[in-house]
């Protein structure tokens, strides 16, 4: 029974046309020729994989930073938020987590919090996994302040062949750490920006589960974490 609920996931509500269309061309395509058919089945598997949204077992502890997607660290640096939620010049540690097309592309809060600041801005879709696409690509940044009075920021950063940023949320939301509040469609970025001298407690290569895995302790005096490939 394990291994069928790990397959048989709810799929997200934003899939659901796109399911549909993969299967009527795949059903066009069998009219046309059986081969090109089945490669539409194949396809329109994906589609339904693509779009899956799985429950995650989310870290409750105070102070946890989680991260927001699935993937793999593509980048640690040391960034300016968006200027459009006007939070100054400041630089923040930013960890940025690249999602191919395999990954769940739902996006879930790293923290638990209050909404404060939502933006959107167009862009270009330039490869998600570049530094660059975190200025120059489409996004749609939000804040989300904490009970201790911290802020962080989480920004959807469209890739080269996403066209659509979803989110679900409005200033004023109330979030819980690994709470869903979107997705990004198909092969995206997502960064996370810290607090000033908050240090990640992840390293650039690993892999990430969204709502699962701890990007930082808010809590923690640790400094940033290493790692080594073994």
């Amino acid at each position: 029974m394990d291994a069928l609920t790990s397959v048989l996931v709810p799929i997200h509500k934003e899939g659901h046309k796109f399911i549909l269309i993969f299967a009527a061309v795949t059903l066009l395509l069998f009219l046309l020729w059986e081969p090109l058919g089945w490669l539409g089945v194949i396809l329109t598997a994906w589609c339904v994989y693509f779009f899956r949204d799985p429950d995650r077992l989310t870290p409750a502890r105070e102070g946890l930073l989680i991260s927001p997607a699935d993937g793999v660290v593509s980048l640690i640096t040391e960034a300016t938020p968006p200027p459009e939620l006007g939070l100054g010049e400041g630089a923040r540690p930013r960890i940025s987590v690249f999602m191919n097309v395999f990954n769940c592309h739902v996006n879930r809060s790293p923290i638990s919090g209050t909404v404060t600041r939502t933006a959107y801005r167009p862009g270009l879709f330039l490869n998600a996994d570049l530094d660059k696409a975190s200025d120059d690509n489409e996004r749609h940044s939000l804040v989300i302040d904490t009970a201790d009075g911290k802020s962080y920021v989480v920004v959807q950063i469209a890739g080269l062949v996403a066209r659509r940023i979803v989110n679900e949320v409005k200033d004023g939301d109330a979030l819980q750490a690994g709470e869903r509040f979107g997705l990004i469609r198909f092969g995206s970025r997502v960064d996370v920006y810290l607090e000033p001298g908050e240090a990640p407690l992840v390293s650039v290569g690993q892999s990430m589960i969204a709502g699962e895995t701890v990007l930082a302790d808010t809590k923690s005096t640790e400094t940033a974490r290493l790692a080594e490939i073994r």
